[in-house]
C-alpha cells in the first residue's frame, strides 16, 4: 500500500518506540490518517501507536486536540500555531509521550497567494521538545503532496526517537 521507503521508516520508528517503551500519537488534517495507517501497516504497531487523531475540520481540532478558536481565527488552520498546539494537544488527550501533527492544503484547490497549494505545517511533541517543520511542496497533485507529507512526519517522529 505504502512505497517502500514509507514501509521502512514506519517499521524502523514501530521498533525504536517499542524498544524504548515510548508510545506515539498522531494528529492529522490534509493525511487524513495516512501517518497512522503508515505505522498500523507494520506488524506489532500496537506497543508503539496508542492512538490517531482525523481532525479535518476546525472544530475537531478544538474538540479533539484542544485547539484554541483563537488561535485557529487568528492564524488559520494551515499555520504554525496550529500544527503546534494539534502535536501538544495529541499528547496532552492520550497515553503517548511522542506525537506528531499535519495541516496543510493538498489541493487541487484551496490555495491563497499567503497559503498555497501545497504548503504543509507539521509539529511534533516528544523528547526533544516541541519541533516544527514548515514544507511547500508546491503543486505536484494532491497524492504526491499527502505522500510527501507522510514521509516528513514519520521522518519527525524518527528524529524524535533519535
Amino acid at each position: 500500500m505504502f512505497p517502500d521507503d514509507i514501509q521502512q521508516l514506519a517499521q524502523q520508528i514501530v521498533a525504536a518506540s517499542t524498544a524504548r517503551g515510548l508510545m506515539l500519537a498522531t494528529a492529522e488534517s490534509c493525511t487524513g490518517g495516512l501517518v497512522a495507517s503508515a505505522l498500523t501497516a507494520v506488524p506489532g504497531s500496537s506497543s508503539a501507536l496508542d492512538r490517531g487523531f482525523v481532525t479535518y475540520s476546525n472544530e475537531a481540532k478544538s474538540q479533539m486536540l484542544d485547539v484554541r478558536q483563537t488561535t485557529l481565527m487568528a492564524h488559520g488552520a494551515v499555520s504554525e500555531e496550529t500544527a503546534r498546539a494539534m502535536a501538544e494537544g495529541a499528547v496532552s488527550n492520550s497515553r503517548a509521550e511522542i506525537s506528531v501533527s499535519v495541516t496543510g492544503i493538498a489541493g487541487p484547490g484551496g490555495g491563497s497567494d499567503d497559503k498555497p497549494v501545497g504548503l504543509v505545517h507539521f509539529a511534533s511533541q516528544g523528547p526533544k521538545g516541541l519541533t516544527h517543520v514548515q514544507k511547500r511542496f508546491g503543486e505536484i497533485g494532491r497524492d504526491a503532496i499527502r505522500m510527501a507529507s507522510v514521509r516528513t512526519a514519520l521522518s519527525m517522529l524518527a528524529d524524535q526517537l533519535g
